[in-house]
């Protein structure tokens, strides 16, 4: 089997692992929690998005990997990372959810913009110019925007803690 078709699968079973997982085991935890209380898990787990740097280092991925996806990857994560903990230390302040739509805006289009542009440069026909940042795509991403789709949510419904009093 072709590099690029494990490749897909990966990123197929990915995607509904974390689908499910976000189902019956995330949104089960967050859906009666004040918003604040509900998005703080993910915002740790998107402070630790400084993993993208990884596209920039020899040795970890292919020198053949295009700078053009590389660095807008890396320094794309890195910023939706900055936010995360912008937000977190925000959360229970006014601009908070400001700080929160501009994370999620942020963090989910640079995912789109990266796997666009990894589709137009070819990075995913090769995945083995990845090297060990394979799993950042495989992997983890798929995670990422589950949890984007979380906020999302998050931030549109009605806020649980303003229901009850």
């Amino acid at each position: 089997m072709a590099a690029l078709q494990i490749f897909r699968i990966n990123l197929v079973f990915a995607f509904l692992v974390w689908g499910v997982i976000a189902w019956q085991a995330i949104w089960p935890a967050l859906r009666e929690r004040a918003r604040a209380d509900a998005l703080r898990p993910i915002l740790y787990l998107h402070s630790l998005r400084f993993v993208g740097l990884s596209f920039l280092i020899p040795g970890v991925v292919s020198p053949e990997l295009p700078a053009a996806f590389a660095g807008p990857a890396a320094w794309g994560d890195l910023i939706t990372a900055v936010l995360a903990l912008v937000a977190l230390v925000t959360l229970r302040s006014r601009a908070g959810i400001f700080v929160v739509w501009i994370f999620n805006i942020v963090g989910f289009v640079d995912l789109l913009n990266a796997f666009y542009t990894g589709i137009r440069l070819g990075v995913s026909d090769e995945p083995g110019i990845q090297g060990a940042a394979y799993y950042i795509p495989s992997f983890y991403v798929p995670l990422l925007i589950v949890t984007h789709l979380l906020v999302f949510w998050l931030l549109l419904r009605k806020d649980p803690s303003t229901e009850r009093q």
